[in-house]
């Protein structure tokens, strides 16, 4: 059983092709204690894509079963599909693992924060947006309507930046995975999160005497 002052929940999040999947691919090889959460979705898998290992892939009515039987942390339709995060994901993590980290979007984050305050939220956002159009259209998995459709969304996610605690520009993918594990670092740091130790040998300092 994790020591529950140990854990983190690190949320990741940013505009479609700003690079987030990949920013949270090197953090978990950094970090094998670092559960990721897999989440839900009713789209279809992508090239190289496997079931259970990007997503738990699924169609419309199991997805909506899920949502009647409270299955989900949160959930959001995006880009004409719908995501989410199950509750059980998260129970998992707390046993097995040193924190969870999830790759969602702001709506999720929004609601996860809401009923774990302590989670910690980071925002991935692209050097700009014509950059962004280009990686976009050099991943070549989507059709042309998709792409266009993402980069209008692309600003209204981006006016969302306030609700988060720290902004990683992905200008470099060397330096924005050094500030992403600085980050992660930082927060298993926090000095409420090792309170009880210090309290812990106080105590045993008096003890002693």
């Amino acid at each position: 059983m994790t020591d529950p002052t140990d854990f983190v929940l690190l949320i990741v999040s940013s505009p479609s092709g700003a690079g987030k999947t990949t920013l949270c691919s090197r953090l978990r090889d950094g970090f094998p204690d670092l559960h990721f959460s897999v989440s839900h979705t009713t789209r279809q898998p992508r090239r190289n894509e496997v079931d259970g290992r990007e997503y738990h892939f699924v169609d419309p009515p199991r997805f909506e079963q899920m949502i009647r039987a409270g299955a989900f942390a949160e959930w959001a339709r995006v880009h004409d599909h719908l995501y989410g995060t199950s509750l059980n994901e998260i129970e998992i993590a707390r046993t097995t693992a040193k924190g969870i980290l999830f790759d969602i979007d702001y709506q999720g984050a929004r609601q996860i924060k809401a009923i774990v305050p302590e989670a910690t939220l980071v925002f991935i956002l692209p050097p700009s947006l014509a950059e962004l159009e280009r990686r976009l259209r050099a991943r070549g998995t989507e059709d042309e309507a998709t792409k266009l459709r993402r980069l209008a969304n692309a600003k209204g996610e981006i006016e969302h930046y306030g609700l988060f605690d720290f902004i990683v520009v992905n200008n470099d993918v060397e330096r924005a995975s050094e500030e992403l594990r600085a980050i992660y670092i930082a927060e298993r740091c926090r000095r409420e999160r090792h309170a009880l130790r210090c309290e812990q040998l106080l105590v045993e300092g008096r003890t002693a005497k």
